[in-house]
């Protein structure tokens, strides 16, 4: 009996010391990527290494009035942050139209004049699918009006 108990207890004390440690990698991933953010503000997808690993992060910033709650917040953020990492994974297409438009018109004198108007149209298409995303943290940002979302993924060797 005394033979289960110590295995037992062996078993729980090693359970609990590897999760404090997945737990304290995290914790120091995350003031690392805070502290990157914090120096140089940043939104975009970046490789992030640390030691034995490399980090896909994704950061999206945004502001908080735009949005009636924080479940619709985060959905945006979660959506924005795939799309930027599809992207860089897979690349996209860009195309760009720009239409303009003059007219002559007639002021209330008689005097001919011409009005200019530009109308651009940017279409960005890529195809492809971004998973394993997770988030790492969020934050407010440096301004008291955005919120900050960064998503992570390891990237396999």
């Amino acid at each position: 009996m005394k033979k289960i108990v110590s295995y037992f207890l062996f078993f729980a004390i090693h359970l609990s010391v590897n999760a404090q440690s997945f737990n304290q990698d995290r914790i120091a991933f995350v003031n690392f990527v805070k502290r990157m953010y914090n120096s140089t503000p940043f939104e975009g997808v970046k490789i992030v290494d640390d030691y034995d690993h490399h980090y896909l992060i994704s950061v999206v910033s945004l502001e908080k009035a735009k949005y009636a709650n924080e479940s619709i917040m985060t959905r945006v953020s979660q959506v924005k942050s795939q799309s930027q990492v599809n992207t860089f994974l897979n690349g996209s297409t860009i195309s760009m139209d720009l239409v303009i438009k003059t007219t002559d018109t007639r002021d209330s004198s008689g005097k001919q004049y011409s009005v200019t108007e530009s109308m651009e149209s940017i279409k960005q298409n890529s195809i492809g699918f971004s998973q394993g995303l997770e988030l790492l943290t969020n934050f407010e940002g440096l301004d008291a009006g955005r919120v900050v979302f960064i998503y992570f993924r390891d990237m396999k060797n």
